[in-house]
This record gives structure tokens, C-alpha cells and sequence, in this order.
């Protein structure tokens, strides 16, 4: 059994890089001198961004396509660890790399063994930095963002608490100041996002929201933070800066946990108001609450459930096919999903 708590903490690239889109060293040495000491407390896992801006400026004629950004990663991951490893080092703390596909969350069995790996790793007080491996990703250069792949260590590990630090003080309000806490993030939290006025924060924000939604659902504290205050990490630790997302109470199974988080979603439902209900009751999903096959499945799969808003609720492993769930002539009591495989999210 490890003895410390597990901390997980997001570096978004536009908090570690400077004006010119390249790494802040001084960012990076107020990181480490930070963790160095939260160290002590926790076993911690970083997922840092920052690979291509690292290695982009030693590519000729860099314009940004897919190719060249997996190409500047390539550049870009050593001396990323590089700078961090030169910085953690005054402190005696050593760290090290760990390139994640998404298949490895969404296969059980090679998601245990990347647990396993960590744990060895914190035997040793050894700082894991997570990152996507770009230059054989073959979906797209990120998970969706670092946002995902730091929740699906936050989660699949079974954290204390998940830190999505940024460039901004925290989630904003209509008038533009911080909120303090939010105690469950619904739709009306959700929809702060899009009340932002940068265009640069307002996917990141956006995507912070639904990964800490997801978080703080399985039972995980979330704090969405900026780095430019004084102490901010250790701030954020104690809950004295940025936003707080409060954990929700929880008792769902690790195998559950997995399935909400690290499995790969392969389609999409949308179902009406009586079948939302029937699922916080924790009845089966059946064929007749489906208002809408928005993506296509297979039996054995995992989906989405929707509700009229098209918020997420639920996922679950499906039982059928939605080809059978179209061509079904009575669908009162056809099982599309059995209550101990759907999740509410």
C-alpha cells in the first residue's frame, strides 16, 4: 500500500511558455521548487504541454501542421525533461518520463501496468511526467488536450486531488472575478466557460470544466489555477487561490471508475426525461427512453448517454448493437445497457 496520498498536476503550455511562445525557465524553477517540496506529502504525477514549443524553433520553416508539430515534440520531450531535470535537481529530486498513448487507458490491463510502473517510481521519490507520445499518436496530436490525459491519471489512479494549472487566476464569473468554489459543477457551472472573454482561454476553460466534472464525480478535489501568484502551487494545495471544484461523495468501484474514465467511447445516445430518471435510479438503460442514435456502436462497447440537453450523464457498456436498436420493432423492454455497467458521470 503507498502511504502517500496521490497528486496529480496539469501544466498547460501557455502557463510554462513566455510571450514568445517559448519555455519560461523561470516557470519551470518556481514548479520545481514547489513540488520539490509537496514531494514530501504526496506521490505526485505531472502531465506537462510544452514539447513543441520547446523543439518547434529548431525545425526550418515551422508552420504548424500536424506533421511539424509531431516533429517539434520529437525535438521538443528531451528538452522539456531536460530543463525539468535541471531544476528539480538542487532539490534531490529525480524525475521521469512516461509517453502515453490513449489505448493504454483504454486496455485495462496495460493501464494496470502503467500504475505499476508509477508506483515503483514513488518507491524511489521519483516524479513522473506524463506527456502524449505525438510522434506516433494516429488520432490526433493530443488525447483531446493534456486536460484528458491528467484526469485519466487522476482517476484511474485513484487521486487525492487533480490541480489544472493555466494561464489565468481561475474560472471567471460574469463580471470577470474569480470564483472561489464551485460545489458541483452542473450545467450552470459549465456554462461559465463560455461567458469568457479570451479566445485563447475559452476552449481551455472549457475543457478544464468537463474534465474536473468528471473528477470531482469519481470523488477528486479539482482546483483550476494560475501560476503567476507567489506560492501558487502550494496555494492551490491548501485551497487559497484559483477555483475549488468540490469532490462529490463516491463509492464507485475502480472498475467503474475505469470504465467512466479510460475506456474508449465508440458511440453516442441521447435518451428523454423518464429514461434519465430510471438511470438515477440506477435502473438499466432500455431501448424505449432512446430519443436519438447519434453515433453508431457496437454490442460490447462503451457509449455515451446524453440527456435532452445533450450533457453527458452516463456512460455505459452496451449490450446490443445500434443496428438491432434501429431495426427493433418493439422497444419497451429491449436492454440497451444493464445497470451495473452504466456509470453516471
Amino acid at each position: 500500500m503507498l502511504k502517500k496520498p496521490i497528486l496529480v498536476i496539469k501544466f498547460g503550455s501557455a502557463s510554462i511558455t513566455n510571450a514568445n511562445q517559448e519555455l519560461d525557465e523561470d516557470v519551470i524553477a518556481i514548479i520545481a521548487k514547489q513540488v520539490s517540496s509537496l514531494s514530501k506529502i504526496y506521490n505526485i504525477v505531472l502531465v506537462s504541454s510544452g514539447a513543441v514549443a520547446a523543439g518547434k524553433k529548431n525545425l526550418k520553416n515551422y508552420k504548424g501542421t500536424l506533421s511539424e508539430k509531431k516533429a517539434a515534440a520529437a525535438v521538443g520531450n528531451p528538452l522539456l525533461l531536460q530543463k525539468y531535470s535541471q531544476y528539480f535537481a538542487p532539490y534531490g529530486v529525480f524525475i521521469a518520463q512516461s509517453l502515453c498513448e490513449r489505448h493504454h487507458f483504454s486496455n485495462r490491463n496495460q493501464f494496470l501496468q502503467l500504475k505499476k510502473t508509477y508506483e515503483e517510481l514513488w518507491k524511489s521519490n521519483i516524479i513522473p511526467i506524463a506527456n502524449e507520445n505525438d510522434v506516433v499518436s494516429n488520432l490526433e496530436l493530443k488525447f483531446s488536450d493534456n486536460d484528458e490525459l491528467a484526469t485519466l491519471i487522476a482517476v484511474g489512479f485513484g487521486a487525492d486531488m487533480i490541480l489544472y494549472c493555466t494561464s489565468v487566476p481561475g474560472v471567471f464569473d460574469a463580471d470577470g472575478k474569480v470564483i472561489e468554489e464551485i460545489k458541483l459543477i452542473d450545467k450552470q457551472a459549465l456554462s461559465l466557460a463560455k461567458k469568457e472573454k479570451s479566445s485563447v482561454g475559452l476552449g481551455g476553460m472549457t475543457s478544464k470544466l468537463t474534465f474536473a466534472r468528471l473528477a470531482t464525480q469519481m470523488g477528486i478535489k479539482a482546483v483550476i489555477f494560475g501560476i503567476k501568484n507567489e506560492n501558487s502551487i502550494l496555494n492551490a494545495v491548501r485551497g487559497q487561490t484559483g477555483t475549488i471544484c468540490h469532490a462529490q461523495k463516491s463509492d464507485i468501484s475502480a472498475r467503474n471508475k475505469w470504465l467512466a474514465s479510460g475506456s474508449l467511447i465508440k458511440g453516442k445516445l441521447q435518451i428523454d426525461e423518464g429514461a434519465v430518471k430510471a438511470l438515477i435510479n440506477r435502473h438499466s438503460l432500455l431501448a424505449v427512453g432512446v430519443s436519438k442514435i447519434i453515433t453508431d456502436f457496437d454490442a460490447g462497447e462503451v457509449i455515451e448517454i446524453l440527456d435532452a440537453d445533450k450533457v453527458v450523464i452516463a456512460v455505459a457498456k452496451s449490450k446490443i448493437d445500434s443496428v438491432i436498436l434501429k431495426q427493433a420493432e418493439s422497444k419497451q423492454n429491449l436492454e440497451i445497457a444493464h445497470a451495473d455497467d452504466i456509470v453516471l458521470i
